[in-house]
């Protein structure tokens, strides 16, 4: 299992013309005293559809150098190209990354058969573990839980993060993957209802901004405090919703910069947060940090 828990899907801090490396060095020191169990670098919500191959390559770099032996390093290594996808998996393999984080290809919007084709090219390619990622509303195609379940045979292929936002398909996913593979939350409000039916937890967004009360919560339900993680939970809603407002990174990327990680600059075609929901989230968020 390559995590238990809570791991980040962390943002990108840049500069005008580059990485925020000072920023980003200073959001590693925050995740770690969070106490969160592994982060994910050029996720989603690190916008790696705006950067370029040499910047990918130095935050994988400056990652995996500051937490070795600290924290394990995910990548995001997914394109709708299975021939870039593996190619940007044997790097971050090289570069020492955990385990890859491996989204389904958008835009081709390819059938199960060819997700599943997809999937397996990049396994046989790599020794490093991989995670499926299931986010249908970005993509345009759903990963179905007997696709993933034929995919968990591969040795390679370890774990889903499921952000179909469906929890039957979620849970179909957990019973036909048993003893196989894990299935992690890919949607912040429902991480306990999917660890109560078996998932280990999440790939957060939330936690860039609130690691240790995300980190928590998944640890009071790993634990055994079931009702210590349901507060949690309902209590973290409200900055679930408005973190999610405007389409991540958006808003975790103003909510950093609130709490003076960074400099909130995003790249286009991702635009300043709005006024209105920038002072929601500022009324919001010191309650979580």
């Amino acid at each position: 299992m390559i995590f238990k828990g809570t791991a980040t899907a962390l943002i990108t801090p840049f500069t005008s013309d580059g990485v925020d490396f000072d920023s980003f060095d200073r959001i590693l020191d925050d995740q770690l005293s969070g106490g969160v169990d592994a982060v994910v670098v050029l996720g989603t919500t690190g916008e790696p559809a705006t950067m370029t191959a040499a910047e990918k390559k130095a935050v994988i770099e400056f990652a995996v150098k500051k937490l070795k032996g600290k924290l394990p390093v995910i990548v995001g290594t997914g394109a709708n190209s299975t021939s870039a996808a593996t190619e940007m998996s044997v790097l971050a393999e090289s570069l020492g990354a955990d385990a890859l984080l491996l989204v389904t290809p958008y835009y081709n919007k390819a059938t199960q058969q060819g997700l599943i084709a997809h999937f397996r090219t990049v396994a046989d390619a790599v020794h490093t573990p991989i995670i499926c990622y299931n986010v249908p509303g970005r993509t345009g195609v759903n990963m179905l839980p007997a696709t993933f379940a034929e995919l968990a045979e591969h040795p390679n292929i370890a774990a889903v993060k499921e952000a179909s936002g469906n929890m039957e398909q979620i849970e179909e996913a957990i019973r036909l993957t048993e003893g196989k593979a894990v299935v992690y939350s890919g949607d912040d409000g429902i991480t306990v209802p999917v660890m109560a039916m078996g998932g280990m937890g999440v790939i957060s967004v939330v936690s860039n901004a609130a690691p240790r009360f995300t980190a928590e919560m998944t640890s009071a339900f790993l634990s055994g405090d079931l009702k210590k993680a349901a507060k949690m939970q309902l209590d973290m809603l409200p900055l679930v919703r408005a973190l999610f407002s405007e389409v991540n990174p958006i808003p975790v990327k103003k909510a950093m910069q609130l709490r003076g990680l960074c400099n909130g600059t995003l790249r286009l075609p991702l635009t300043e947060m709005t006024a209105a929901n920038a002072a929601k989230l500022a009324e919001i968020l010191p309650a979580f940090v």
